[in-house]
């Protein structure tokens, strides 16, 4: 399984890191739409996250609700058709929500930066370390922490949960 070390924060204006990240990322922005669909799974998440070239990604994954750099589990499987997954897994599994974003990413170094803005809740910066097969989670927060205090993501912005978490707690209130 691979994994990466994770971080999430609320961010006032996406505008003001797309400079900072430009002089920090070794490659061009990539824009990308995403539909998230999740369903039920006792040992973790699964989402099909569907784009609007008709492509899509089953994604399972597992980490812990905390702030700050965290460790994250994941496999992929890529599939050409997302719509009947989603169906197949809707009946099997059960649909518990979804989330739709626009998201610019950037690489910087071997970390995957993510500008999101989420449907519903606003802007927000995702990083993932991605870890080498026998890296120490440690090594990747480091990593993380470094990239956070350059793009000037203080503490008080971490989010500790979900996207799918904070729709479902917005719309609970």
């Amino acid at each position: 399984m691979a994994r990466n070390i994770e971080i999430k924060a609320h961010i006032d204006s996406i505008a003001a890191l797309i400079p900072i990240l430009e002089s920090l990322s070794n490659t061009a922005p990539i824009e990308i739409i995403q539909d998230d669909t999740f369903f039920a799974c006792e040992n973790g998440r699964l989402k099909l996250r569907a784009f609007t070239d008709g492509s899509g990604k089953l994604i399972f994954y597992r980490r812990a609700n905390r702030l700050g750099p965290k460790e994250s589990f994941y496999v992929i499987s890529t599939t050409a058709e997302p719509d009947a997954l989603r169906e197949v897994l809707a009946y099997s599994n059960g649909k518990i929500g979804r989330v739709e974003k626009h998201r610019t990413f950037y690489l910087c170094g071997r970390t995957r930066v993510h500008l999101d803005r989420v449907k519903g809740l606003g802007e927000f910066l995702e990083l993932e370390v991605v870890l080498a097969e026998n890296e120490t989670a440690e090594a990747g927060q480091v990593e993380a922490q470094q990239l956070m205090a350059k793009l000037g993501i203080q503490a008080e912005q971490l989010i500790e949960i979900a996207y799918l978490d904070l729709l479902a707690a917005k719309n609970h209130t």
